[in-house]
């Protein structure tokens, strides 16, 4: 059974879980601006509501809420970010994402469903991206086993699920798998949305950086397939196909 089918319904008892969101939730709501959260909701189209904090801000209040709190364990990640999650305002998701990319190494193959209910609950791209990038992928580098829920998360109809498999070798460089990166670029050729089209040129984009003339050879036999914004995205640092 792929790990993708365990249950992420009860948050783990966390003493760290309990202090770092008491001191969270306290500093955060002391700080929130109004007036700049309903412009910051708009802009992020109306995805969860904001308490209006500024990106330097709010990192300077989570190092305060964290000062001298211990590291974690995988069970701590799994509590706080959860318990982020069920807030309202989107800065609680910042920051859980923000501490998972920061303890991602303790977490083993087991955090992965935990990481696809975050992904798929609230999904936008601020947060799926990070996720897909920074905890997705550091999880299959870790337990290359869980490649099998890549394959199966490609063809998943929740778009945000399939873009974080397109997007979780985004930074794995040399390291990357290319015949899976190519095959998931072309199952996902075809998709209408943009955000999907999008992740297709990124993930490319990025992967020419290290290996340009592989994905131009890819473009040049499959151009046709994939929707211009696609390839327009793919090319962008290496020139035409």
């Amino acid at each position: 059974m792929n790990v993708t089918d365990t249950s992420t319904s009860d948050v783990p008892f966390s003493t760290l879980a309990d202090t770092v969101l008491e001191r969270l939730t306290a500093t955060y709501a002391a700080a929130a601006d109004p007036e700049r959260a309903a412009a910051m909701r708009a802009y992020m189209k109306d995805v969860a509501p904001f308490l209006g904090l500024t990106s330097p801000d709010r990192r300077t209040l989570s190092r305060a809420a964290e000062a001298g709190l211990p590291r974690p364990a995988e069970a701590d990640c799994t509590a706080i970010a959860l318990r982020c999650w069920r807030l309202p305002e989107r800065e609680y998701q910042y920051f859980a994402v923000d501490y998972l990319r920061r303890h991602a190494r303790v977490c083993t193959s087991g955090f992965l469903p935990v990481a696809r209910h975050l992904v798929s609950t609230k999904p936008w791209w601020d947060t799926v991206d990070a996720l897909a990038a920074h905890v997705v992928g550091g999880l299959v580098a870790a337990d290359r086993k869980l490649t099998l829920d890549m394959d199966a998360w490609i063809g998943d109809e929740d778009l945000w699920i399939a873009r974080t498999a397109l997007l979780h070798q985004l930074r794995y460089k040399e390291r990357t798998d290319t015949e899976r990166l190519f095959a998931y670029c072309l199952r996902q050729s075809g998709h209408p949305d943009f955000f999907v089209r999008k992740a297709i040129g990124w993930c490319l984009r990025e992967y020419a950086k290290t290996d340009p003339e592989a994905v131009r050879e890819f473009l040049a036999r499959e151009r046709g397939r994939f929707a211009p914004l696609s390839v327009r995205e793919a090319l962008k640092n290496i020139g035409g196909a």
